[in-house]
C-alpha cells in the first residue's frame, strides 16, 4: 500500500525552529513533484512549498527566505526546514506527491499525508 507519512511536528515558541519529513513508502517506481501544503482553522488548504524531481523549487511570499524544502531521491523523502517560525504558521501541514505506483504506465498519481500539526506560539 503506497502512503506518505509526515513526522516533525509539534510546539514552538516563535523564532523557533522545526524540520518536517515525509517518506513515501509501498510500491513505487518513481517519483514527480513532492510538496507541502497547510491548513490552519478555518482556512483553506494552502501551498507552502514544492520541488520538482531535479530540484527546482517554488515557495509561497509568506515563507520565502524562512522556509526551505529539500528531498533525498534514494529515500523517498521530503523534508521542510522551517525557521524563524511566527504564530500565523500555526496549521497542520500536509506532504503531497505524485507518485508513479504502476511499472507498466507513465501515469503518476497524486497523493497526501495525513498531516502533522504545527502549533508555533507567541
Amino acid at each position: 500500500q503506497v502512503q506518505l507519512v509526515e513526522s516533525g511536528g509539534g510546539l514552538v515558541q516563535a523564532g523557533g525552529s522545526l524540520r518536517l519529513s515525509c517518506v513515501a513508502s509501498g510500491t513505487i517506481f518513481s517519483i514527480n513533484a513532492m510538496g507541502w501544503y497547510r491548513q490552519a482553522p478555518g482556512k483553506q488548504r494552502e501551498l507552502v512549498a514544492t520541488i520538482t524531481s531535479i530540484g527546482s523549487t517554488n515557495y509561497a511570499d509568506s515563507v520565502k527566505g524562512r522556509f526551505t524544502i529539500s528531498r533525498d531521491n534514494t529515500k523517498n523523502t521530503v523534508y521542510l526546514q522551517m525557521n524563524s517560525l511566527k504564530p500565523e504558521d500555526t496549521a497542520v501541514y500536509y506532504c503531497n506527491a505524485d507518485l508513479r505506483t504502476r511499472f507498466i504506465s507513465s501515469i503518476y498519481e497524486n497523493y497526501w499525508g495525513q498531516g502533522t500539526q504545527v502549533t508555533v506560539s507567541s
